[in-house]
């Protein structure tokens, strides 16, 4: 409704915005020149998050600017069975036959990611997203396949994304050895409350829309509604977008962002 109303050539909150177009926030920055550290280093990072604080989303930007022909990335979006199901998911994702034993699944995916490393000279990299749902013994066999020659080679990347709750299950003595092997751990913040107006003006300017459509006010109730997470900037304010398009208003007040804000719980 709205997209007509404000005259928007695309939705400024599409699901499937091209990595480019990612807004550059200070978080995102942190955390992609994190990222390109832990692939420089090869070896285990933790990355976590509120719900919604666009962590998964700056792995994506990372993943695809990285040369085809020097990285292989592997993307695991959920796993909540065992080890074995685990195993699964990343042969299926290499390319390897599935086989049916725990063993031979794991020797599988050793020798490959040594040929990826050595023969065909490439850095592979497995992402492993919503990983504060992973059992612990899945989280166990995850180190070890990234201890290669008795410990003294790094050739996988693994990066594991979750809430927060990952990191504190991780500092638990049952994973020490685990948490020891980490060598890149980061939390991600939601937008600062002056980058607001910046994001949702970047969103819009990607829709066709070059004036400003939140009025300074609304602009800060989104912020106290959401504390500028993305994923709930996102929803409030295009249930907000709705609110001001049925009032036939030209911009967002703060009363259209507290009539959409039921819609958003």
């Amino acid at each position: 409704m709205y997209r007509k109303h404000f005259a928007m050539t695309g939705f400024p909150f599409a699901k499937d915005l091209d990595p480019a177009d990612f807004f550059p926030s200070a978080a995102a920055q942190e955390l992609e020149v994190r990222l390109r550290y832990l692939l420089d280093l090869r070896g285990i990072g933790l990355i976590t998050g509120e719900v919604g604080s666009g962590k998964t989303s700056v792995c994506r930007k990372v993943a695809s600017t990285l040369h085809s022909g020097l990285f292989r990335v592997f993307y695991v979006p959920l796993s909540t069975g065992n080890v074995l199901d685990m195993y699964k998911t990343i042969a299926w994702e290499l390319g390897l036959p599935v086989e049916r034993s725990r063993a031979a699944l794991f020797r599988s995916i050793r020798t490959e990611i040594t040929r990826l490393c050595i023969e065909a000279k490439t850095k592979p990299v497995l992402i492993v997203d919503e990983a504060q749902h992973l059992r612990s013994e899945v989280l166990e066999d995850l180190r070890l396949l990234t201890n290669y020659d008795m410990d003294s080679q790094n050739r996988l990347t693994l990066i594991l994304v979750g809430h927060a709750e990952l990191r504190r299950r991780l500092s638990m003595a049952v994973h020490e050895a685990l948490s020891q092997r980490i060598v890149l751990r980061h939390h991600v913040v939601g937008l600062a409350r002056d980058e607001l107006p910046q994001y949702l003006a970047h969103l819009l300017r990607l829709a066709g829309v070059e004036v400003p459509l939140f009025e300074p006010p609304a602009l800060e109730a989104i912020f106290q509604a959401t504390n500028g997470l993305p994923r709930k900037v996102n929803l409030l304010a295009h249930y907000a977008l709705s609110a001001a398009a049925l009032a036939n208003a030209r911009t967002v007040t703060p009363e259209h962002v507290q009539a959409a804000v039921p819609e958003t719980a």
